[in-house]
């Protein structure tokens, strides 16, 4: 490691649980030059509570394109810098990609301090498959682009993983019944590692049921596990949409795609708008 160049460091916060964080972190936390921060004010509750006076400055999505060049110039001087988020770890749906990657082009040393996360933390926790997972951020906020979003997630065999706010929670639970099917699993976790941390389990159905239960369930900070797409494979699919084809001309598409799916062991989802599809093309 190069002396004359200082390192910047990633470091993990707690989501929550302010003990959460590591001795290493807090380490690093504590000597380095700068510390950038998404919100200062939220970093300062931090920082207090662990007795730590290192300078702060703003770092977030509106000022980072203007800042990294300034921070690679002090990093090249020998500053070490910390990068830290509201919470979690860095870069995870927050900022500071542009500025990990102009460090990496100019040959300066990063090192990560892990820690916290709310999609593993709550992936531990959600009873469905955790060897291959897909993380998909916050889903687009307009009803338009949330639908196009899940269908294209539609045949996606891994388990997805989402982030979610407090209004547009119920939005997005219900779309992805619509769109993913009422038979995929869900566990949502709501205020992870907060003093109100709670799991909901369940098919799309029953977790909005529980979540209307108490306007009180809706409010904080969520992440939704979903179970990946079940169906015997590319060759029972194009089985099963071959005996759709027969089936449309004689029943209602609905009916038709559920037989297909149950004699083919198919997603009936899935089915269904291959068949829309297919009308679509006869007409």
């Amino acid at each position: 490691m190069n002396n004359e160049t200082g390192t910047l460091y990633v470091v993990a916060t707690p989501i929550g649980n302010l003990k959460d964080i590591g001795q290493r972190g807090l380490d690093v936390l504590g000597r380095v030059s700068l510390i950038l921060a998404e919100d200062t004010r939220h970093a300062g509750i931090l920082l207090s509570h662990y007795s730590i006076a290192t300078s702060t400055r703003s770092f977030h999505e509106h000022n980072e394109q203007d800042q990294v060049n300034g921070m690679i110039k002090r990093l090249e001087s020998g500053q070490d810098i910390a990068l830290i988020s509201d919470a979690g770890t860095p870069l995870i749906s927050d900022p500071g990609y542009r500025l990990v990657f102009e460090a990496v082009s100019h040959g300066i040393p990063i090192s990560p301090i892990p820690g916290p996360c709310a999609i593993t933390a709550a992936l531990s926790v959600s009873g469905l498959p955790t060897d291959r997972f897909c993380f998909e951020g916050f889903l687009p906020a307009k009803p338009h682009g949330r639908e196009q979003r899940l269908l294209e997630l539609d045949r996606e065999t891994r388990t997805l993983v989402f982030y979610e706010s407090s209004h547009r929670i119920l939005d997005c639970v219900e779309a992805i019944g619509a769109n993913l099917g009422e038979d995929r699993k869900l566990s949502v976790g709501r205020e992870i590692t907060k003093r109100f941390e709670t799991f909901y389990y369940g098919h799309p159905q029953a977790i909005l049921e529980q979540l209307n239960g108490d306007p009180v369930n809706q409010k904080g900070e969520f992440v939704v596990i979903v179970s990946g797409a079940t169906f015997g494979g590319d060759a029972d699919f194009a089985k099963a949409t071959h005996l759709l084809g027969q089936l449309i001309d004689h029943m209602p598409l609905k009916k038709a795609s559920e037989i297909a799916a149950e004699i083919l062991d198919c997603n009936r989802n899935q089915l269904y708008k291959a068949g829309l599809a297919m009308k679509k093309e006869r007409e």
